[in-house]
């Protein structure tokens, strides 16, 4: 077994959303064309349309859209008016206090997490569709789990943060491996006990 190496932090580029990005991408096919762009690689519109069940002139207005915010971008590439798009970042963040206060992006903010919830449904449920067509082992490997854990909310940012590097160790073990599979992984953290909403801060 490879073992995980330090990655280049240069080769993953991410973009923190403010106020105006995040109210932008909160749109149905805005947010399917950028996660395509970034599964995918670069396409026209005219391909991410075929994709996505659309028109073409409807994914080049929304590919302009999010060219406006630097989440996509022209790579310049293209042939004639056929414009190659490709994502501008591998990814995005945001911390739901960046938009504290700003009524329309808590909005946006709401749309957009849930609309990643349920894409997270339908992407596992195509795995679960076709899982049996797969190798014992890939079987074994993918999959879903779950755990509990009591956490003041500094010491759930501390395990976010060891998650996230752990992960970053691991994003091009595969590369240049032909057994390798690109694979997504989510994580999501809730609270079981909603009734028992938390007053003031927790010491950590």
């Amino acid at each position: 077994m490879t073992s995980p190496s330090t990655p280049d932090p240069s080769d993953f580029v991410g973009l923190r959303l403010d106020a105006s990005s995040l109210k932008v991408l909160a749109h149905p096919l805005r947010s399917r064309l950028l996660s395509t762009l970034r599964v995918g690689g670069p396409a026209t519109a005219t391909a991410l349309a075929t994709t996505l069940g659309t028109n073409s002139g409807a994914t080049s207005y929304h590919l302009r859209k999010l060219e406006s915010v630097g989440l996509v971008t022209d790579t310049g590439d293209g042939e004639g008016k056929r414009r190659l798009w490709r994502a501008s970042t591998d990814y995005h963040s945001f911390d739901a206090s960046d938009f504290a206060g700003d009524e329309d992006a808590e909005t946006a903010l709401n749309w957009l997490v849930r609309d990643y919830s349920r894409h997270l449904g339908e992407q596992f449920e195509r795995w679960l569709d076709v899982e049996e067509a797969w190798p014992v082992e890939w079987r074994d490997a993918a999959g879903m789990n779950d755990s509990f854990i009591v956490a003041t909310a500094a010491q759930v940012e501390e395990l976010k943060a060891e998650m996230g590097d752990l992960l970053a160790r691991y994003r091009r073990v595969g590369q240049g491996n032909p057994t390798a599979r690109r694979l997504a992984v989510y994580t999501l953290l809730y609270p079981l006990d909603l009734d028992r909403v938390p007053r003031g801060t927790d010491p950590s």
